[in-house]
């Protein structure tokens, strides 16, 4: 299933939260948007829809390092003495050959490594768990882990201090409820999906 049908169920997911506490139109607007986020979430795990909105382009992080490593060496070269000069244009070859192997996909194991730092930084757990969630998944496999009831229960503990924390009743649900969707929907139970999901990680790589 692509992902704008997945953000549509996730969407009515939470819809359906909101109404089912009787939120106010701002909340429910918060909550529809948490369904639809939580439903492209166990996507990650690919270049989807939510992976290339929270991702700077490869490019931009390899034409930044580039420079940068360029100037380096012009200016070790002008500037720098003896044996710096040479510590100067290695890093600034390093930085210009590193850079080049950049690839898209390692943007979200970078993202995943803000997070973290920024959930330390703001000292919300929920926030660093889903910096290693993000982490994690950018290593994975496709309807790996984050498509198994592990992914269900660790994604639900990070739903769990969010709603805590921004003291929204429903987010909770309206998160899990959008994941769960996503899950629900790549099942082989449906025609549409010649895959199915691999729901039982670690215990067994049957794909149901």
């Amino acid at each position: 299933m692509n992902g704008t049908a997945h953000a549509a169920i996730g969407a009515a997911a939470g819809f359906i939260t909101a109404n089912t506490f009787q939120s106010t139109p701002t909340e429910t607007a918060i909550l529809i948007g948490l369904g639809t986020v939580s439903a492209l979430v166990p996507d990650l795990d690919i270049d989807g829809k939510l992976r290339g909105r929270i991702t700077l382009s490869h490019k931009v992080i390899q034409a930044a390092a580039q420079i940068i490593g360029m100037l380096m060496i012009f200016y070790s070269l002008y500037e720098g003495e003896a044996a710096d000069t040479w510590i100067g244009i290695g890093i600034g070859v390093a930085m210009i050959t590193i850079s080049s192997l950049i690839k898209q996909r390692h943007m979200l194991t970078v993202t995943g490594v803000g997070v973290i730092a920024c959930g330390v930084s703001l000292q919300e757990p929920w926030l660093i768990m889903l910096g290693i969630y993000i982490f994690v998944a950018s290593f994975v496999s496709h309807r790996g882990y984050t498509h198994s009831i592990a992914g269900i229960i660790f994604y639900g503990m990070i739903a769990y201090g969010f709603e805590a924390s921004v003291q929204i009743d429903g987010a909770y649900l309206a998160c899990l409820t959008g994941y769960i969707s996503h899950l629900a929907a790549d099942m082989k139970i449906f025609p549409i999906n010649k895959r199915g999901i691999k729901l039982f990680l670690p215990v067994s790589s049957k794909e149901v």
